[in-house]
């Protein structure tokens, strides 16, 4: 084989540019399929991306023999779902982030792969953008001596965006698993990990104090890092101005850098700041696209499997376990009996 030919599960609006496009020109890669259950509008993107099949069917898709892989790019809801049908065809998969809802769908994910012996990717794409390249660089070379600590801080205004009466899927817990902490906290989490190693002795606890949804808003983290220093994270999306920023401190010099930001990478010292303008590419998931392809025809390696995706799932459900009163599967159903709640009135 010298080609992977992919089929997308949810060509939807992250499929557009962020993806899409990166599956077709990626070395070795093809995208040949898209599914979506509306028709017209899989029939729509396979003509404006030049695909050349279409189906509003999963299984049709994953049957397909022209189809060698599959990306599952739905809402976290139907994650496990379609990848066991992919599984099930002897297909690899490249599934979105978050990996599932909760750990425990993680868990079940890998485990449905490991005794079928077919590879699992999750789409936590920045371990592949040359930003976080360089900030992992920078720590795996020393230049900041020992780590000693890192912090991480994300406001948004989202409060202000959201229509009570329309909420989208991505603070409906049935559909994402949670709140936004799950959705965009996610990265964060897993650009740690990559960069600093598991995080370890995961504590926290999330609120919902000033948005018209029922899943939490306010997230406060803290950590331990394999180094022992000891990191904190906070995320809120009900906040009047808005800030996303990371700091990873060591014994000789600093490193600074955003999750979602595009400006310069910062290595600070106690005499010198240097900067690194590094560009995300135009489809930013293609060099993990790349990786991807590479491992599937044995040319290469790539690093964000089921297994730490599974990572960064437990790490947000211990987070949020205080909230929802479980993260057990099914947890999505009784938001009136989640302790974490905001209480009306």
């Amino acid at each position: 084989m010298n080609e992977i030919r992919w089929g997308i599960i949810g060509c939807g609006d992250v499929t557009e540019v962020k993806s899409g496009p990166g599956m077709q020109r990626a070395s070795g890669s093809r995208l040949v399929a898209v599914m979506r259950r509306n028709g017209a509008l899989a029939a729509d993107y396979a003509r404006r991306h030049g695909v050349e099949s279409w189906y509003d069917d999963a299984q049709a898709l994953i049957d397909d023999p022209k189809v060698d892989a599959v990306y599952v790019a739905t809402p976290p809801r139907s994650h496990l779902e379609y990848a066991r049908l992919a599984c099930a065809a002897g297909k690899p998969v490249y599934v979105e982030k978050p990996m599932a809802r909760c750990h425990a769908e993680c868990l079940e994910m890998i485990r449905t792969f490991s005794e079928a012996r077919v590879p699992l990717f999750v789409a936590y794409y920045r371990r592949a953008l040359p930003r976080f390249l360089k900030a992992r660089d920078i720590v795996a070379s020393g230049q900041l001596g020992e780590i000693t600590g890192v912090s991480y801080r994300l406001a948004q205004p989202f409060h202000r965006k959201v229509d009570a009466a329309d909420l989208p899927w991505r603070v409906r817990a049935e559909e994402a698993g949670g709140g936004l902490f799950v959705d965009v906290g996610c990265h964060t989490l897993d650009i740690l990990d990559y960069i600093l190693g598991p995080l370890e002795d995961v504590s926290g606890t999330a609120a919902n104090v000033g948005s018209p949804y029922e899943v939490e808003d306010s997230v406060s983290m803290r950590f331990r890092l394999p180094s022992g220093a000891l990191g904190s994270a906070l995320w809120n999306f009900a906040s009047a101005t808005e800030c996303d920023e990371i700091v990873i401190q060591g014994e000789l010099g600093e490193v600074r850098l955003s999750t979602f930001g595009r400006e310069p990478v910062e290595l600070r010292t106690a005499t010198t700041i240097e900067s690194f303008d590094l560009v995300n590419p135009v489809h930013v998931e293609q060099p993990m696209i790349e990786t991807v392809v590479a491992d599937l025809l044995g040319r290469g390696k790539c690093d964000s499997t089921g297994a730490s995706g599974a990572r960064t799932s437990a790490d947000m459900d211990q987070v949020l376990a205080r909230y929802y009163g479980t993260r057990d599967v099914g947890f999505w159903r009784d938001p009136p009996a989640w302790p974490g709640r905001r209480k009306s009135g």
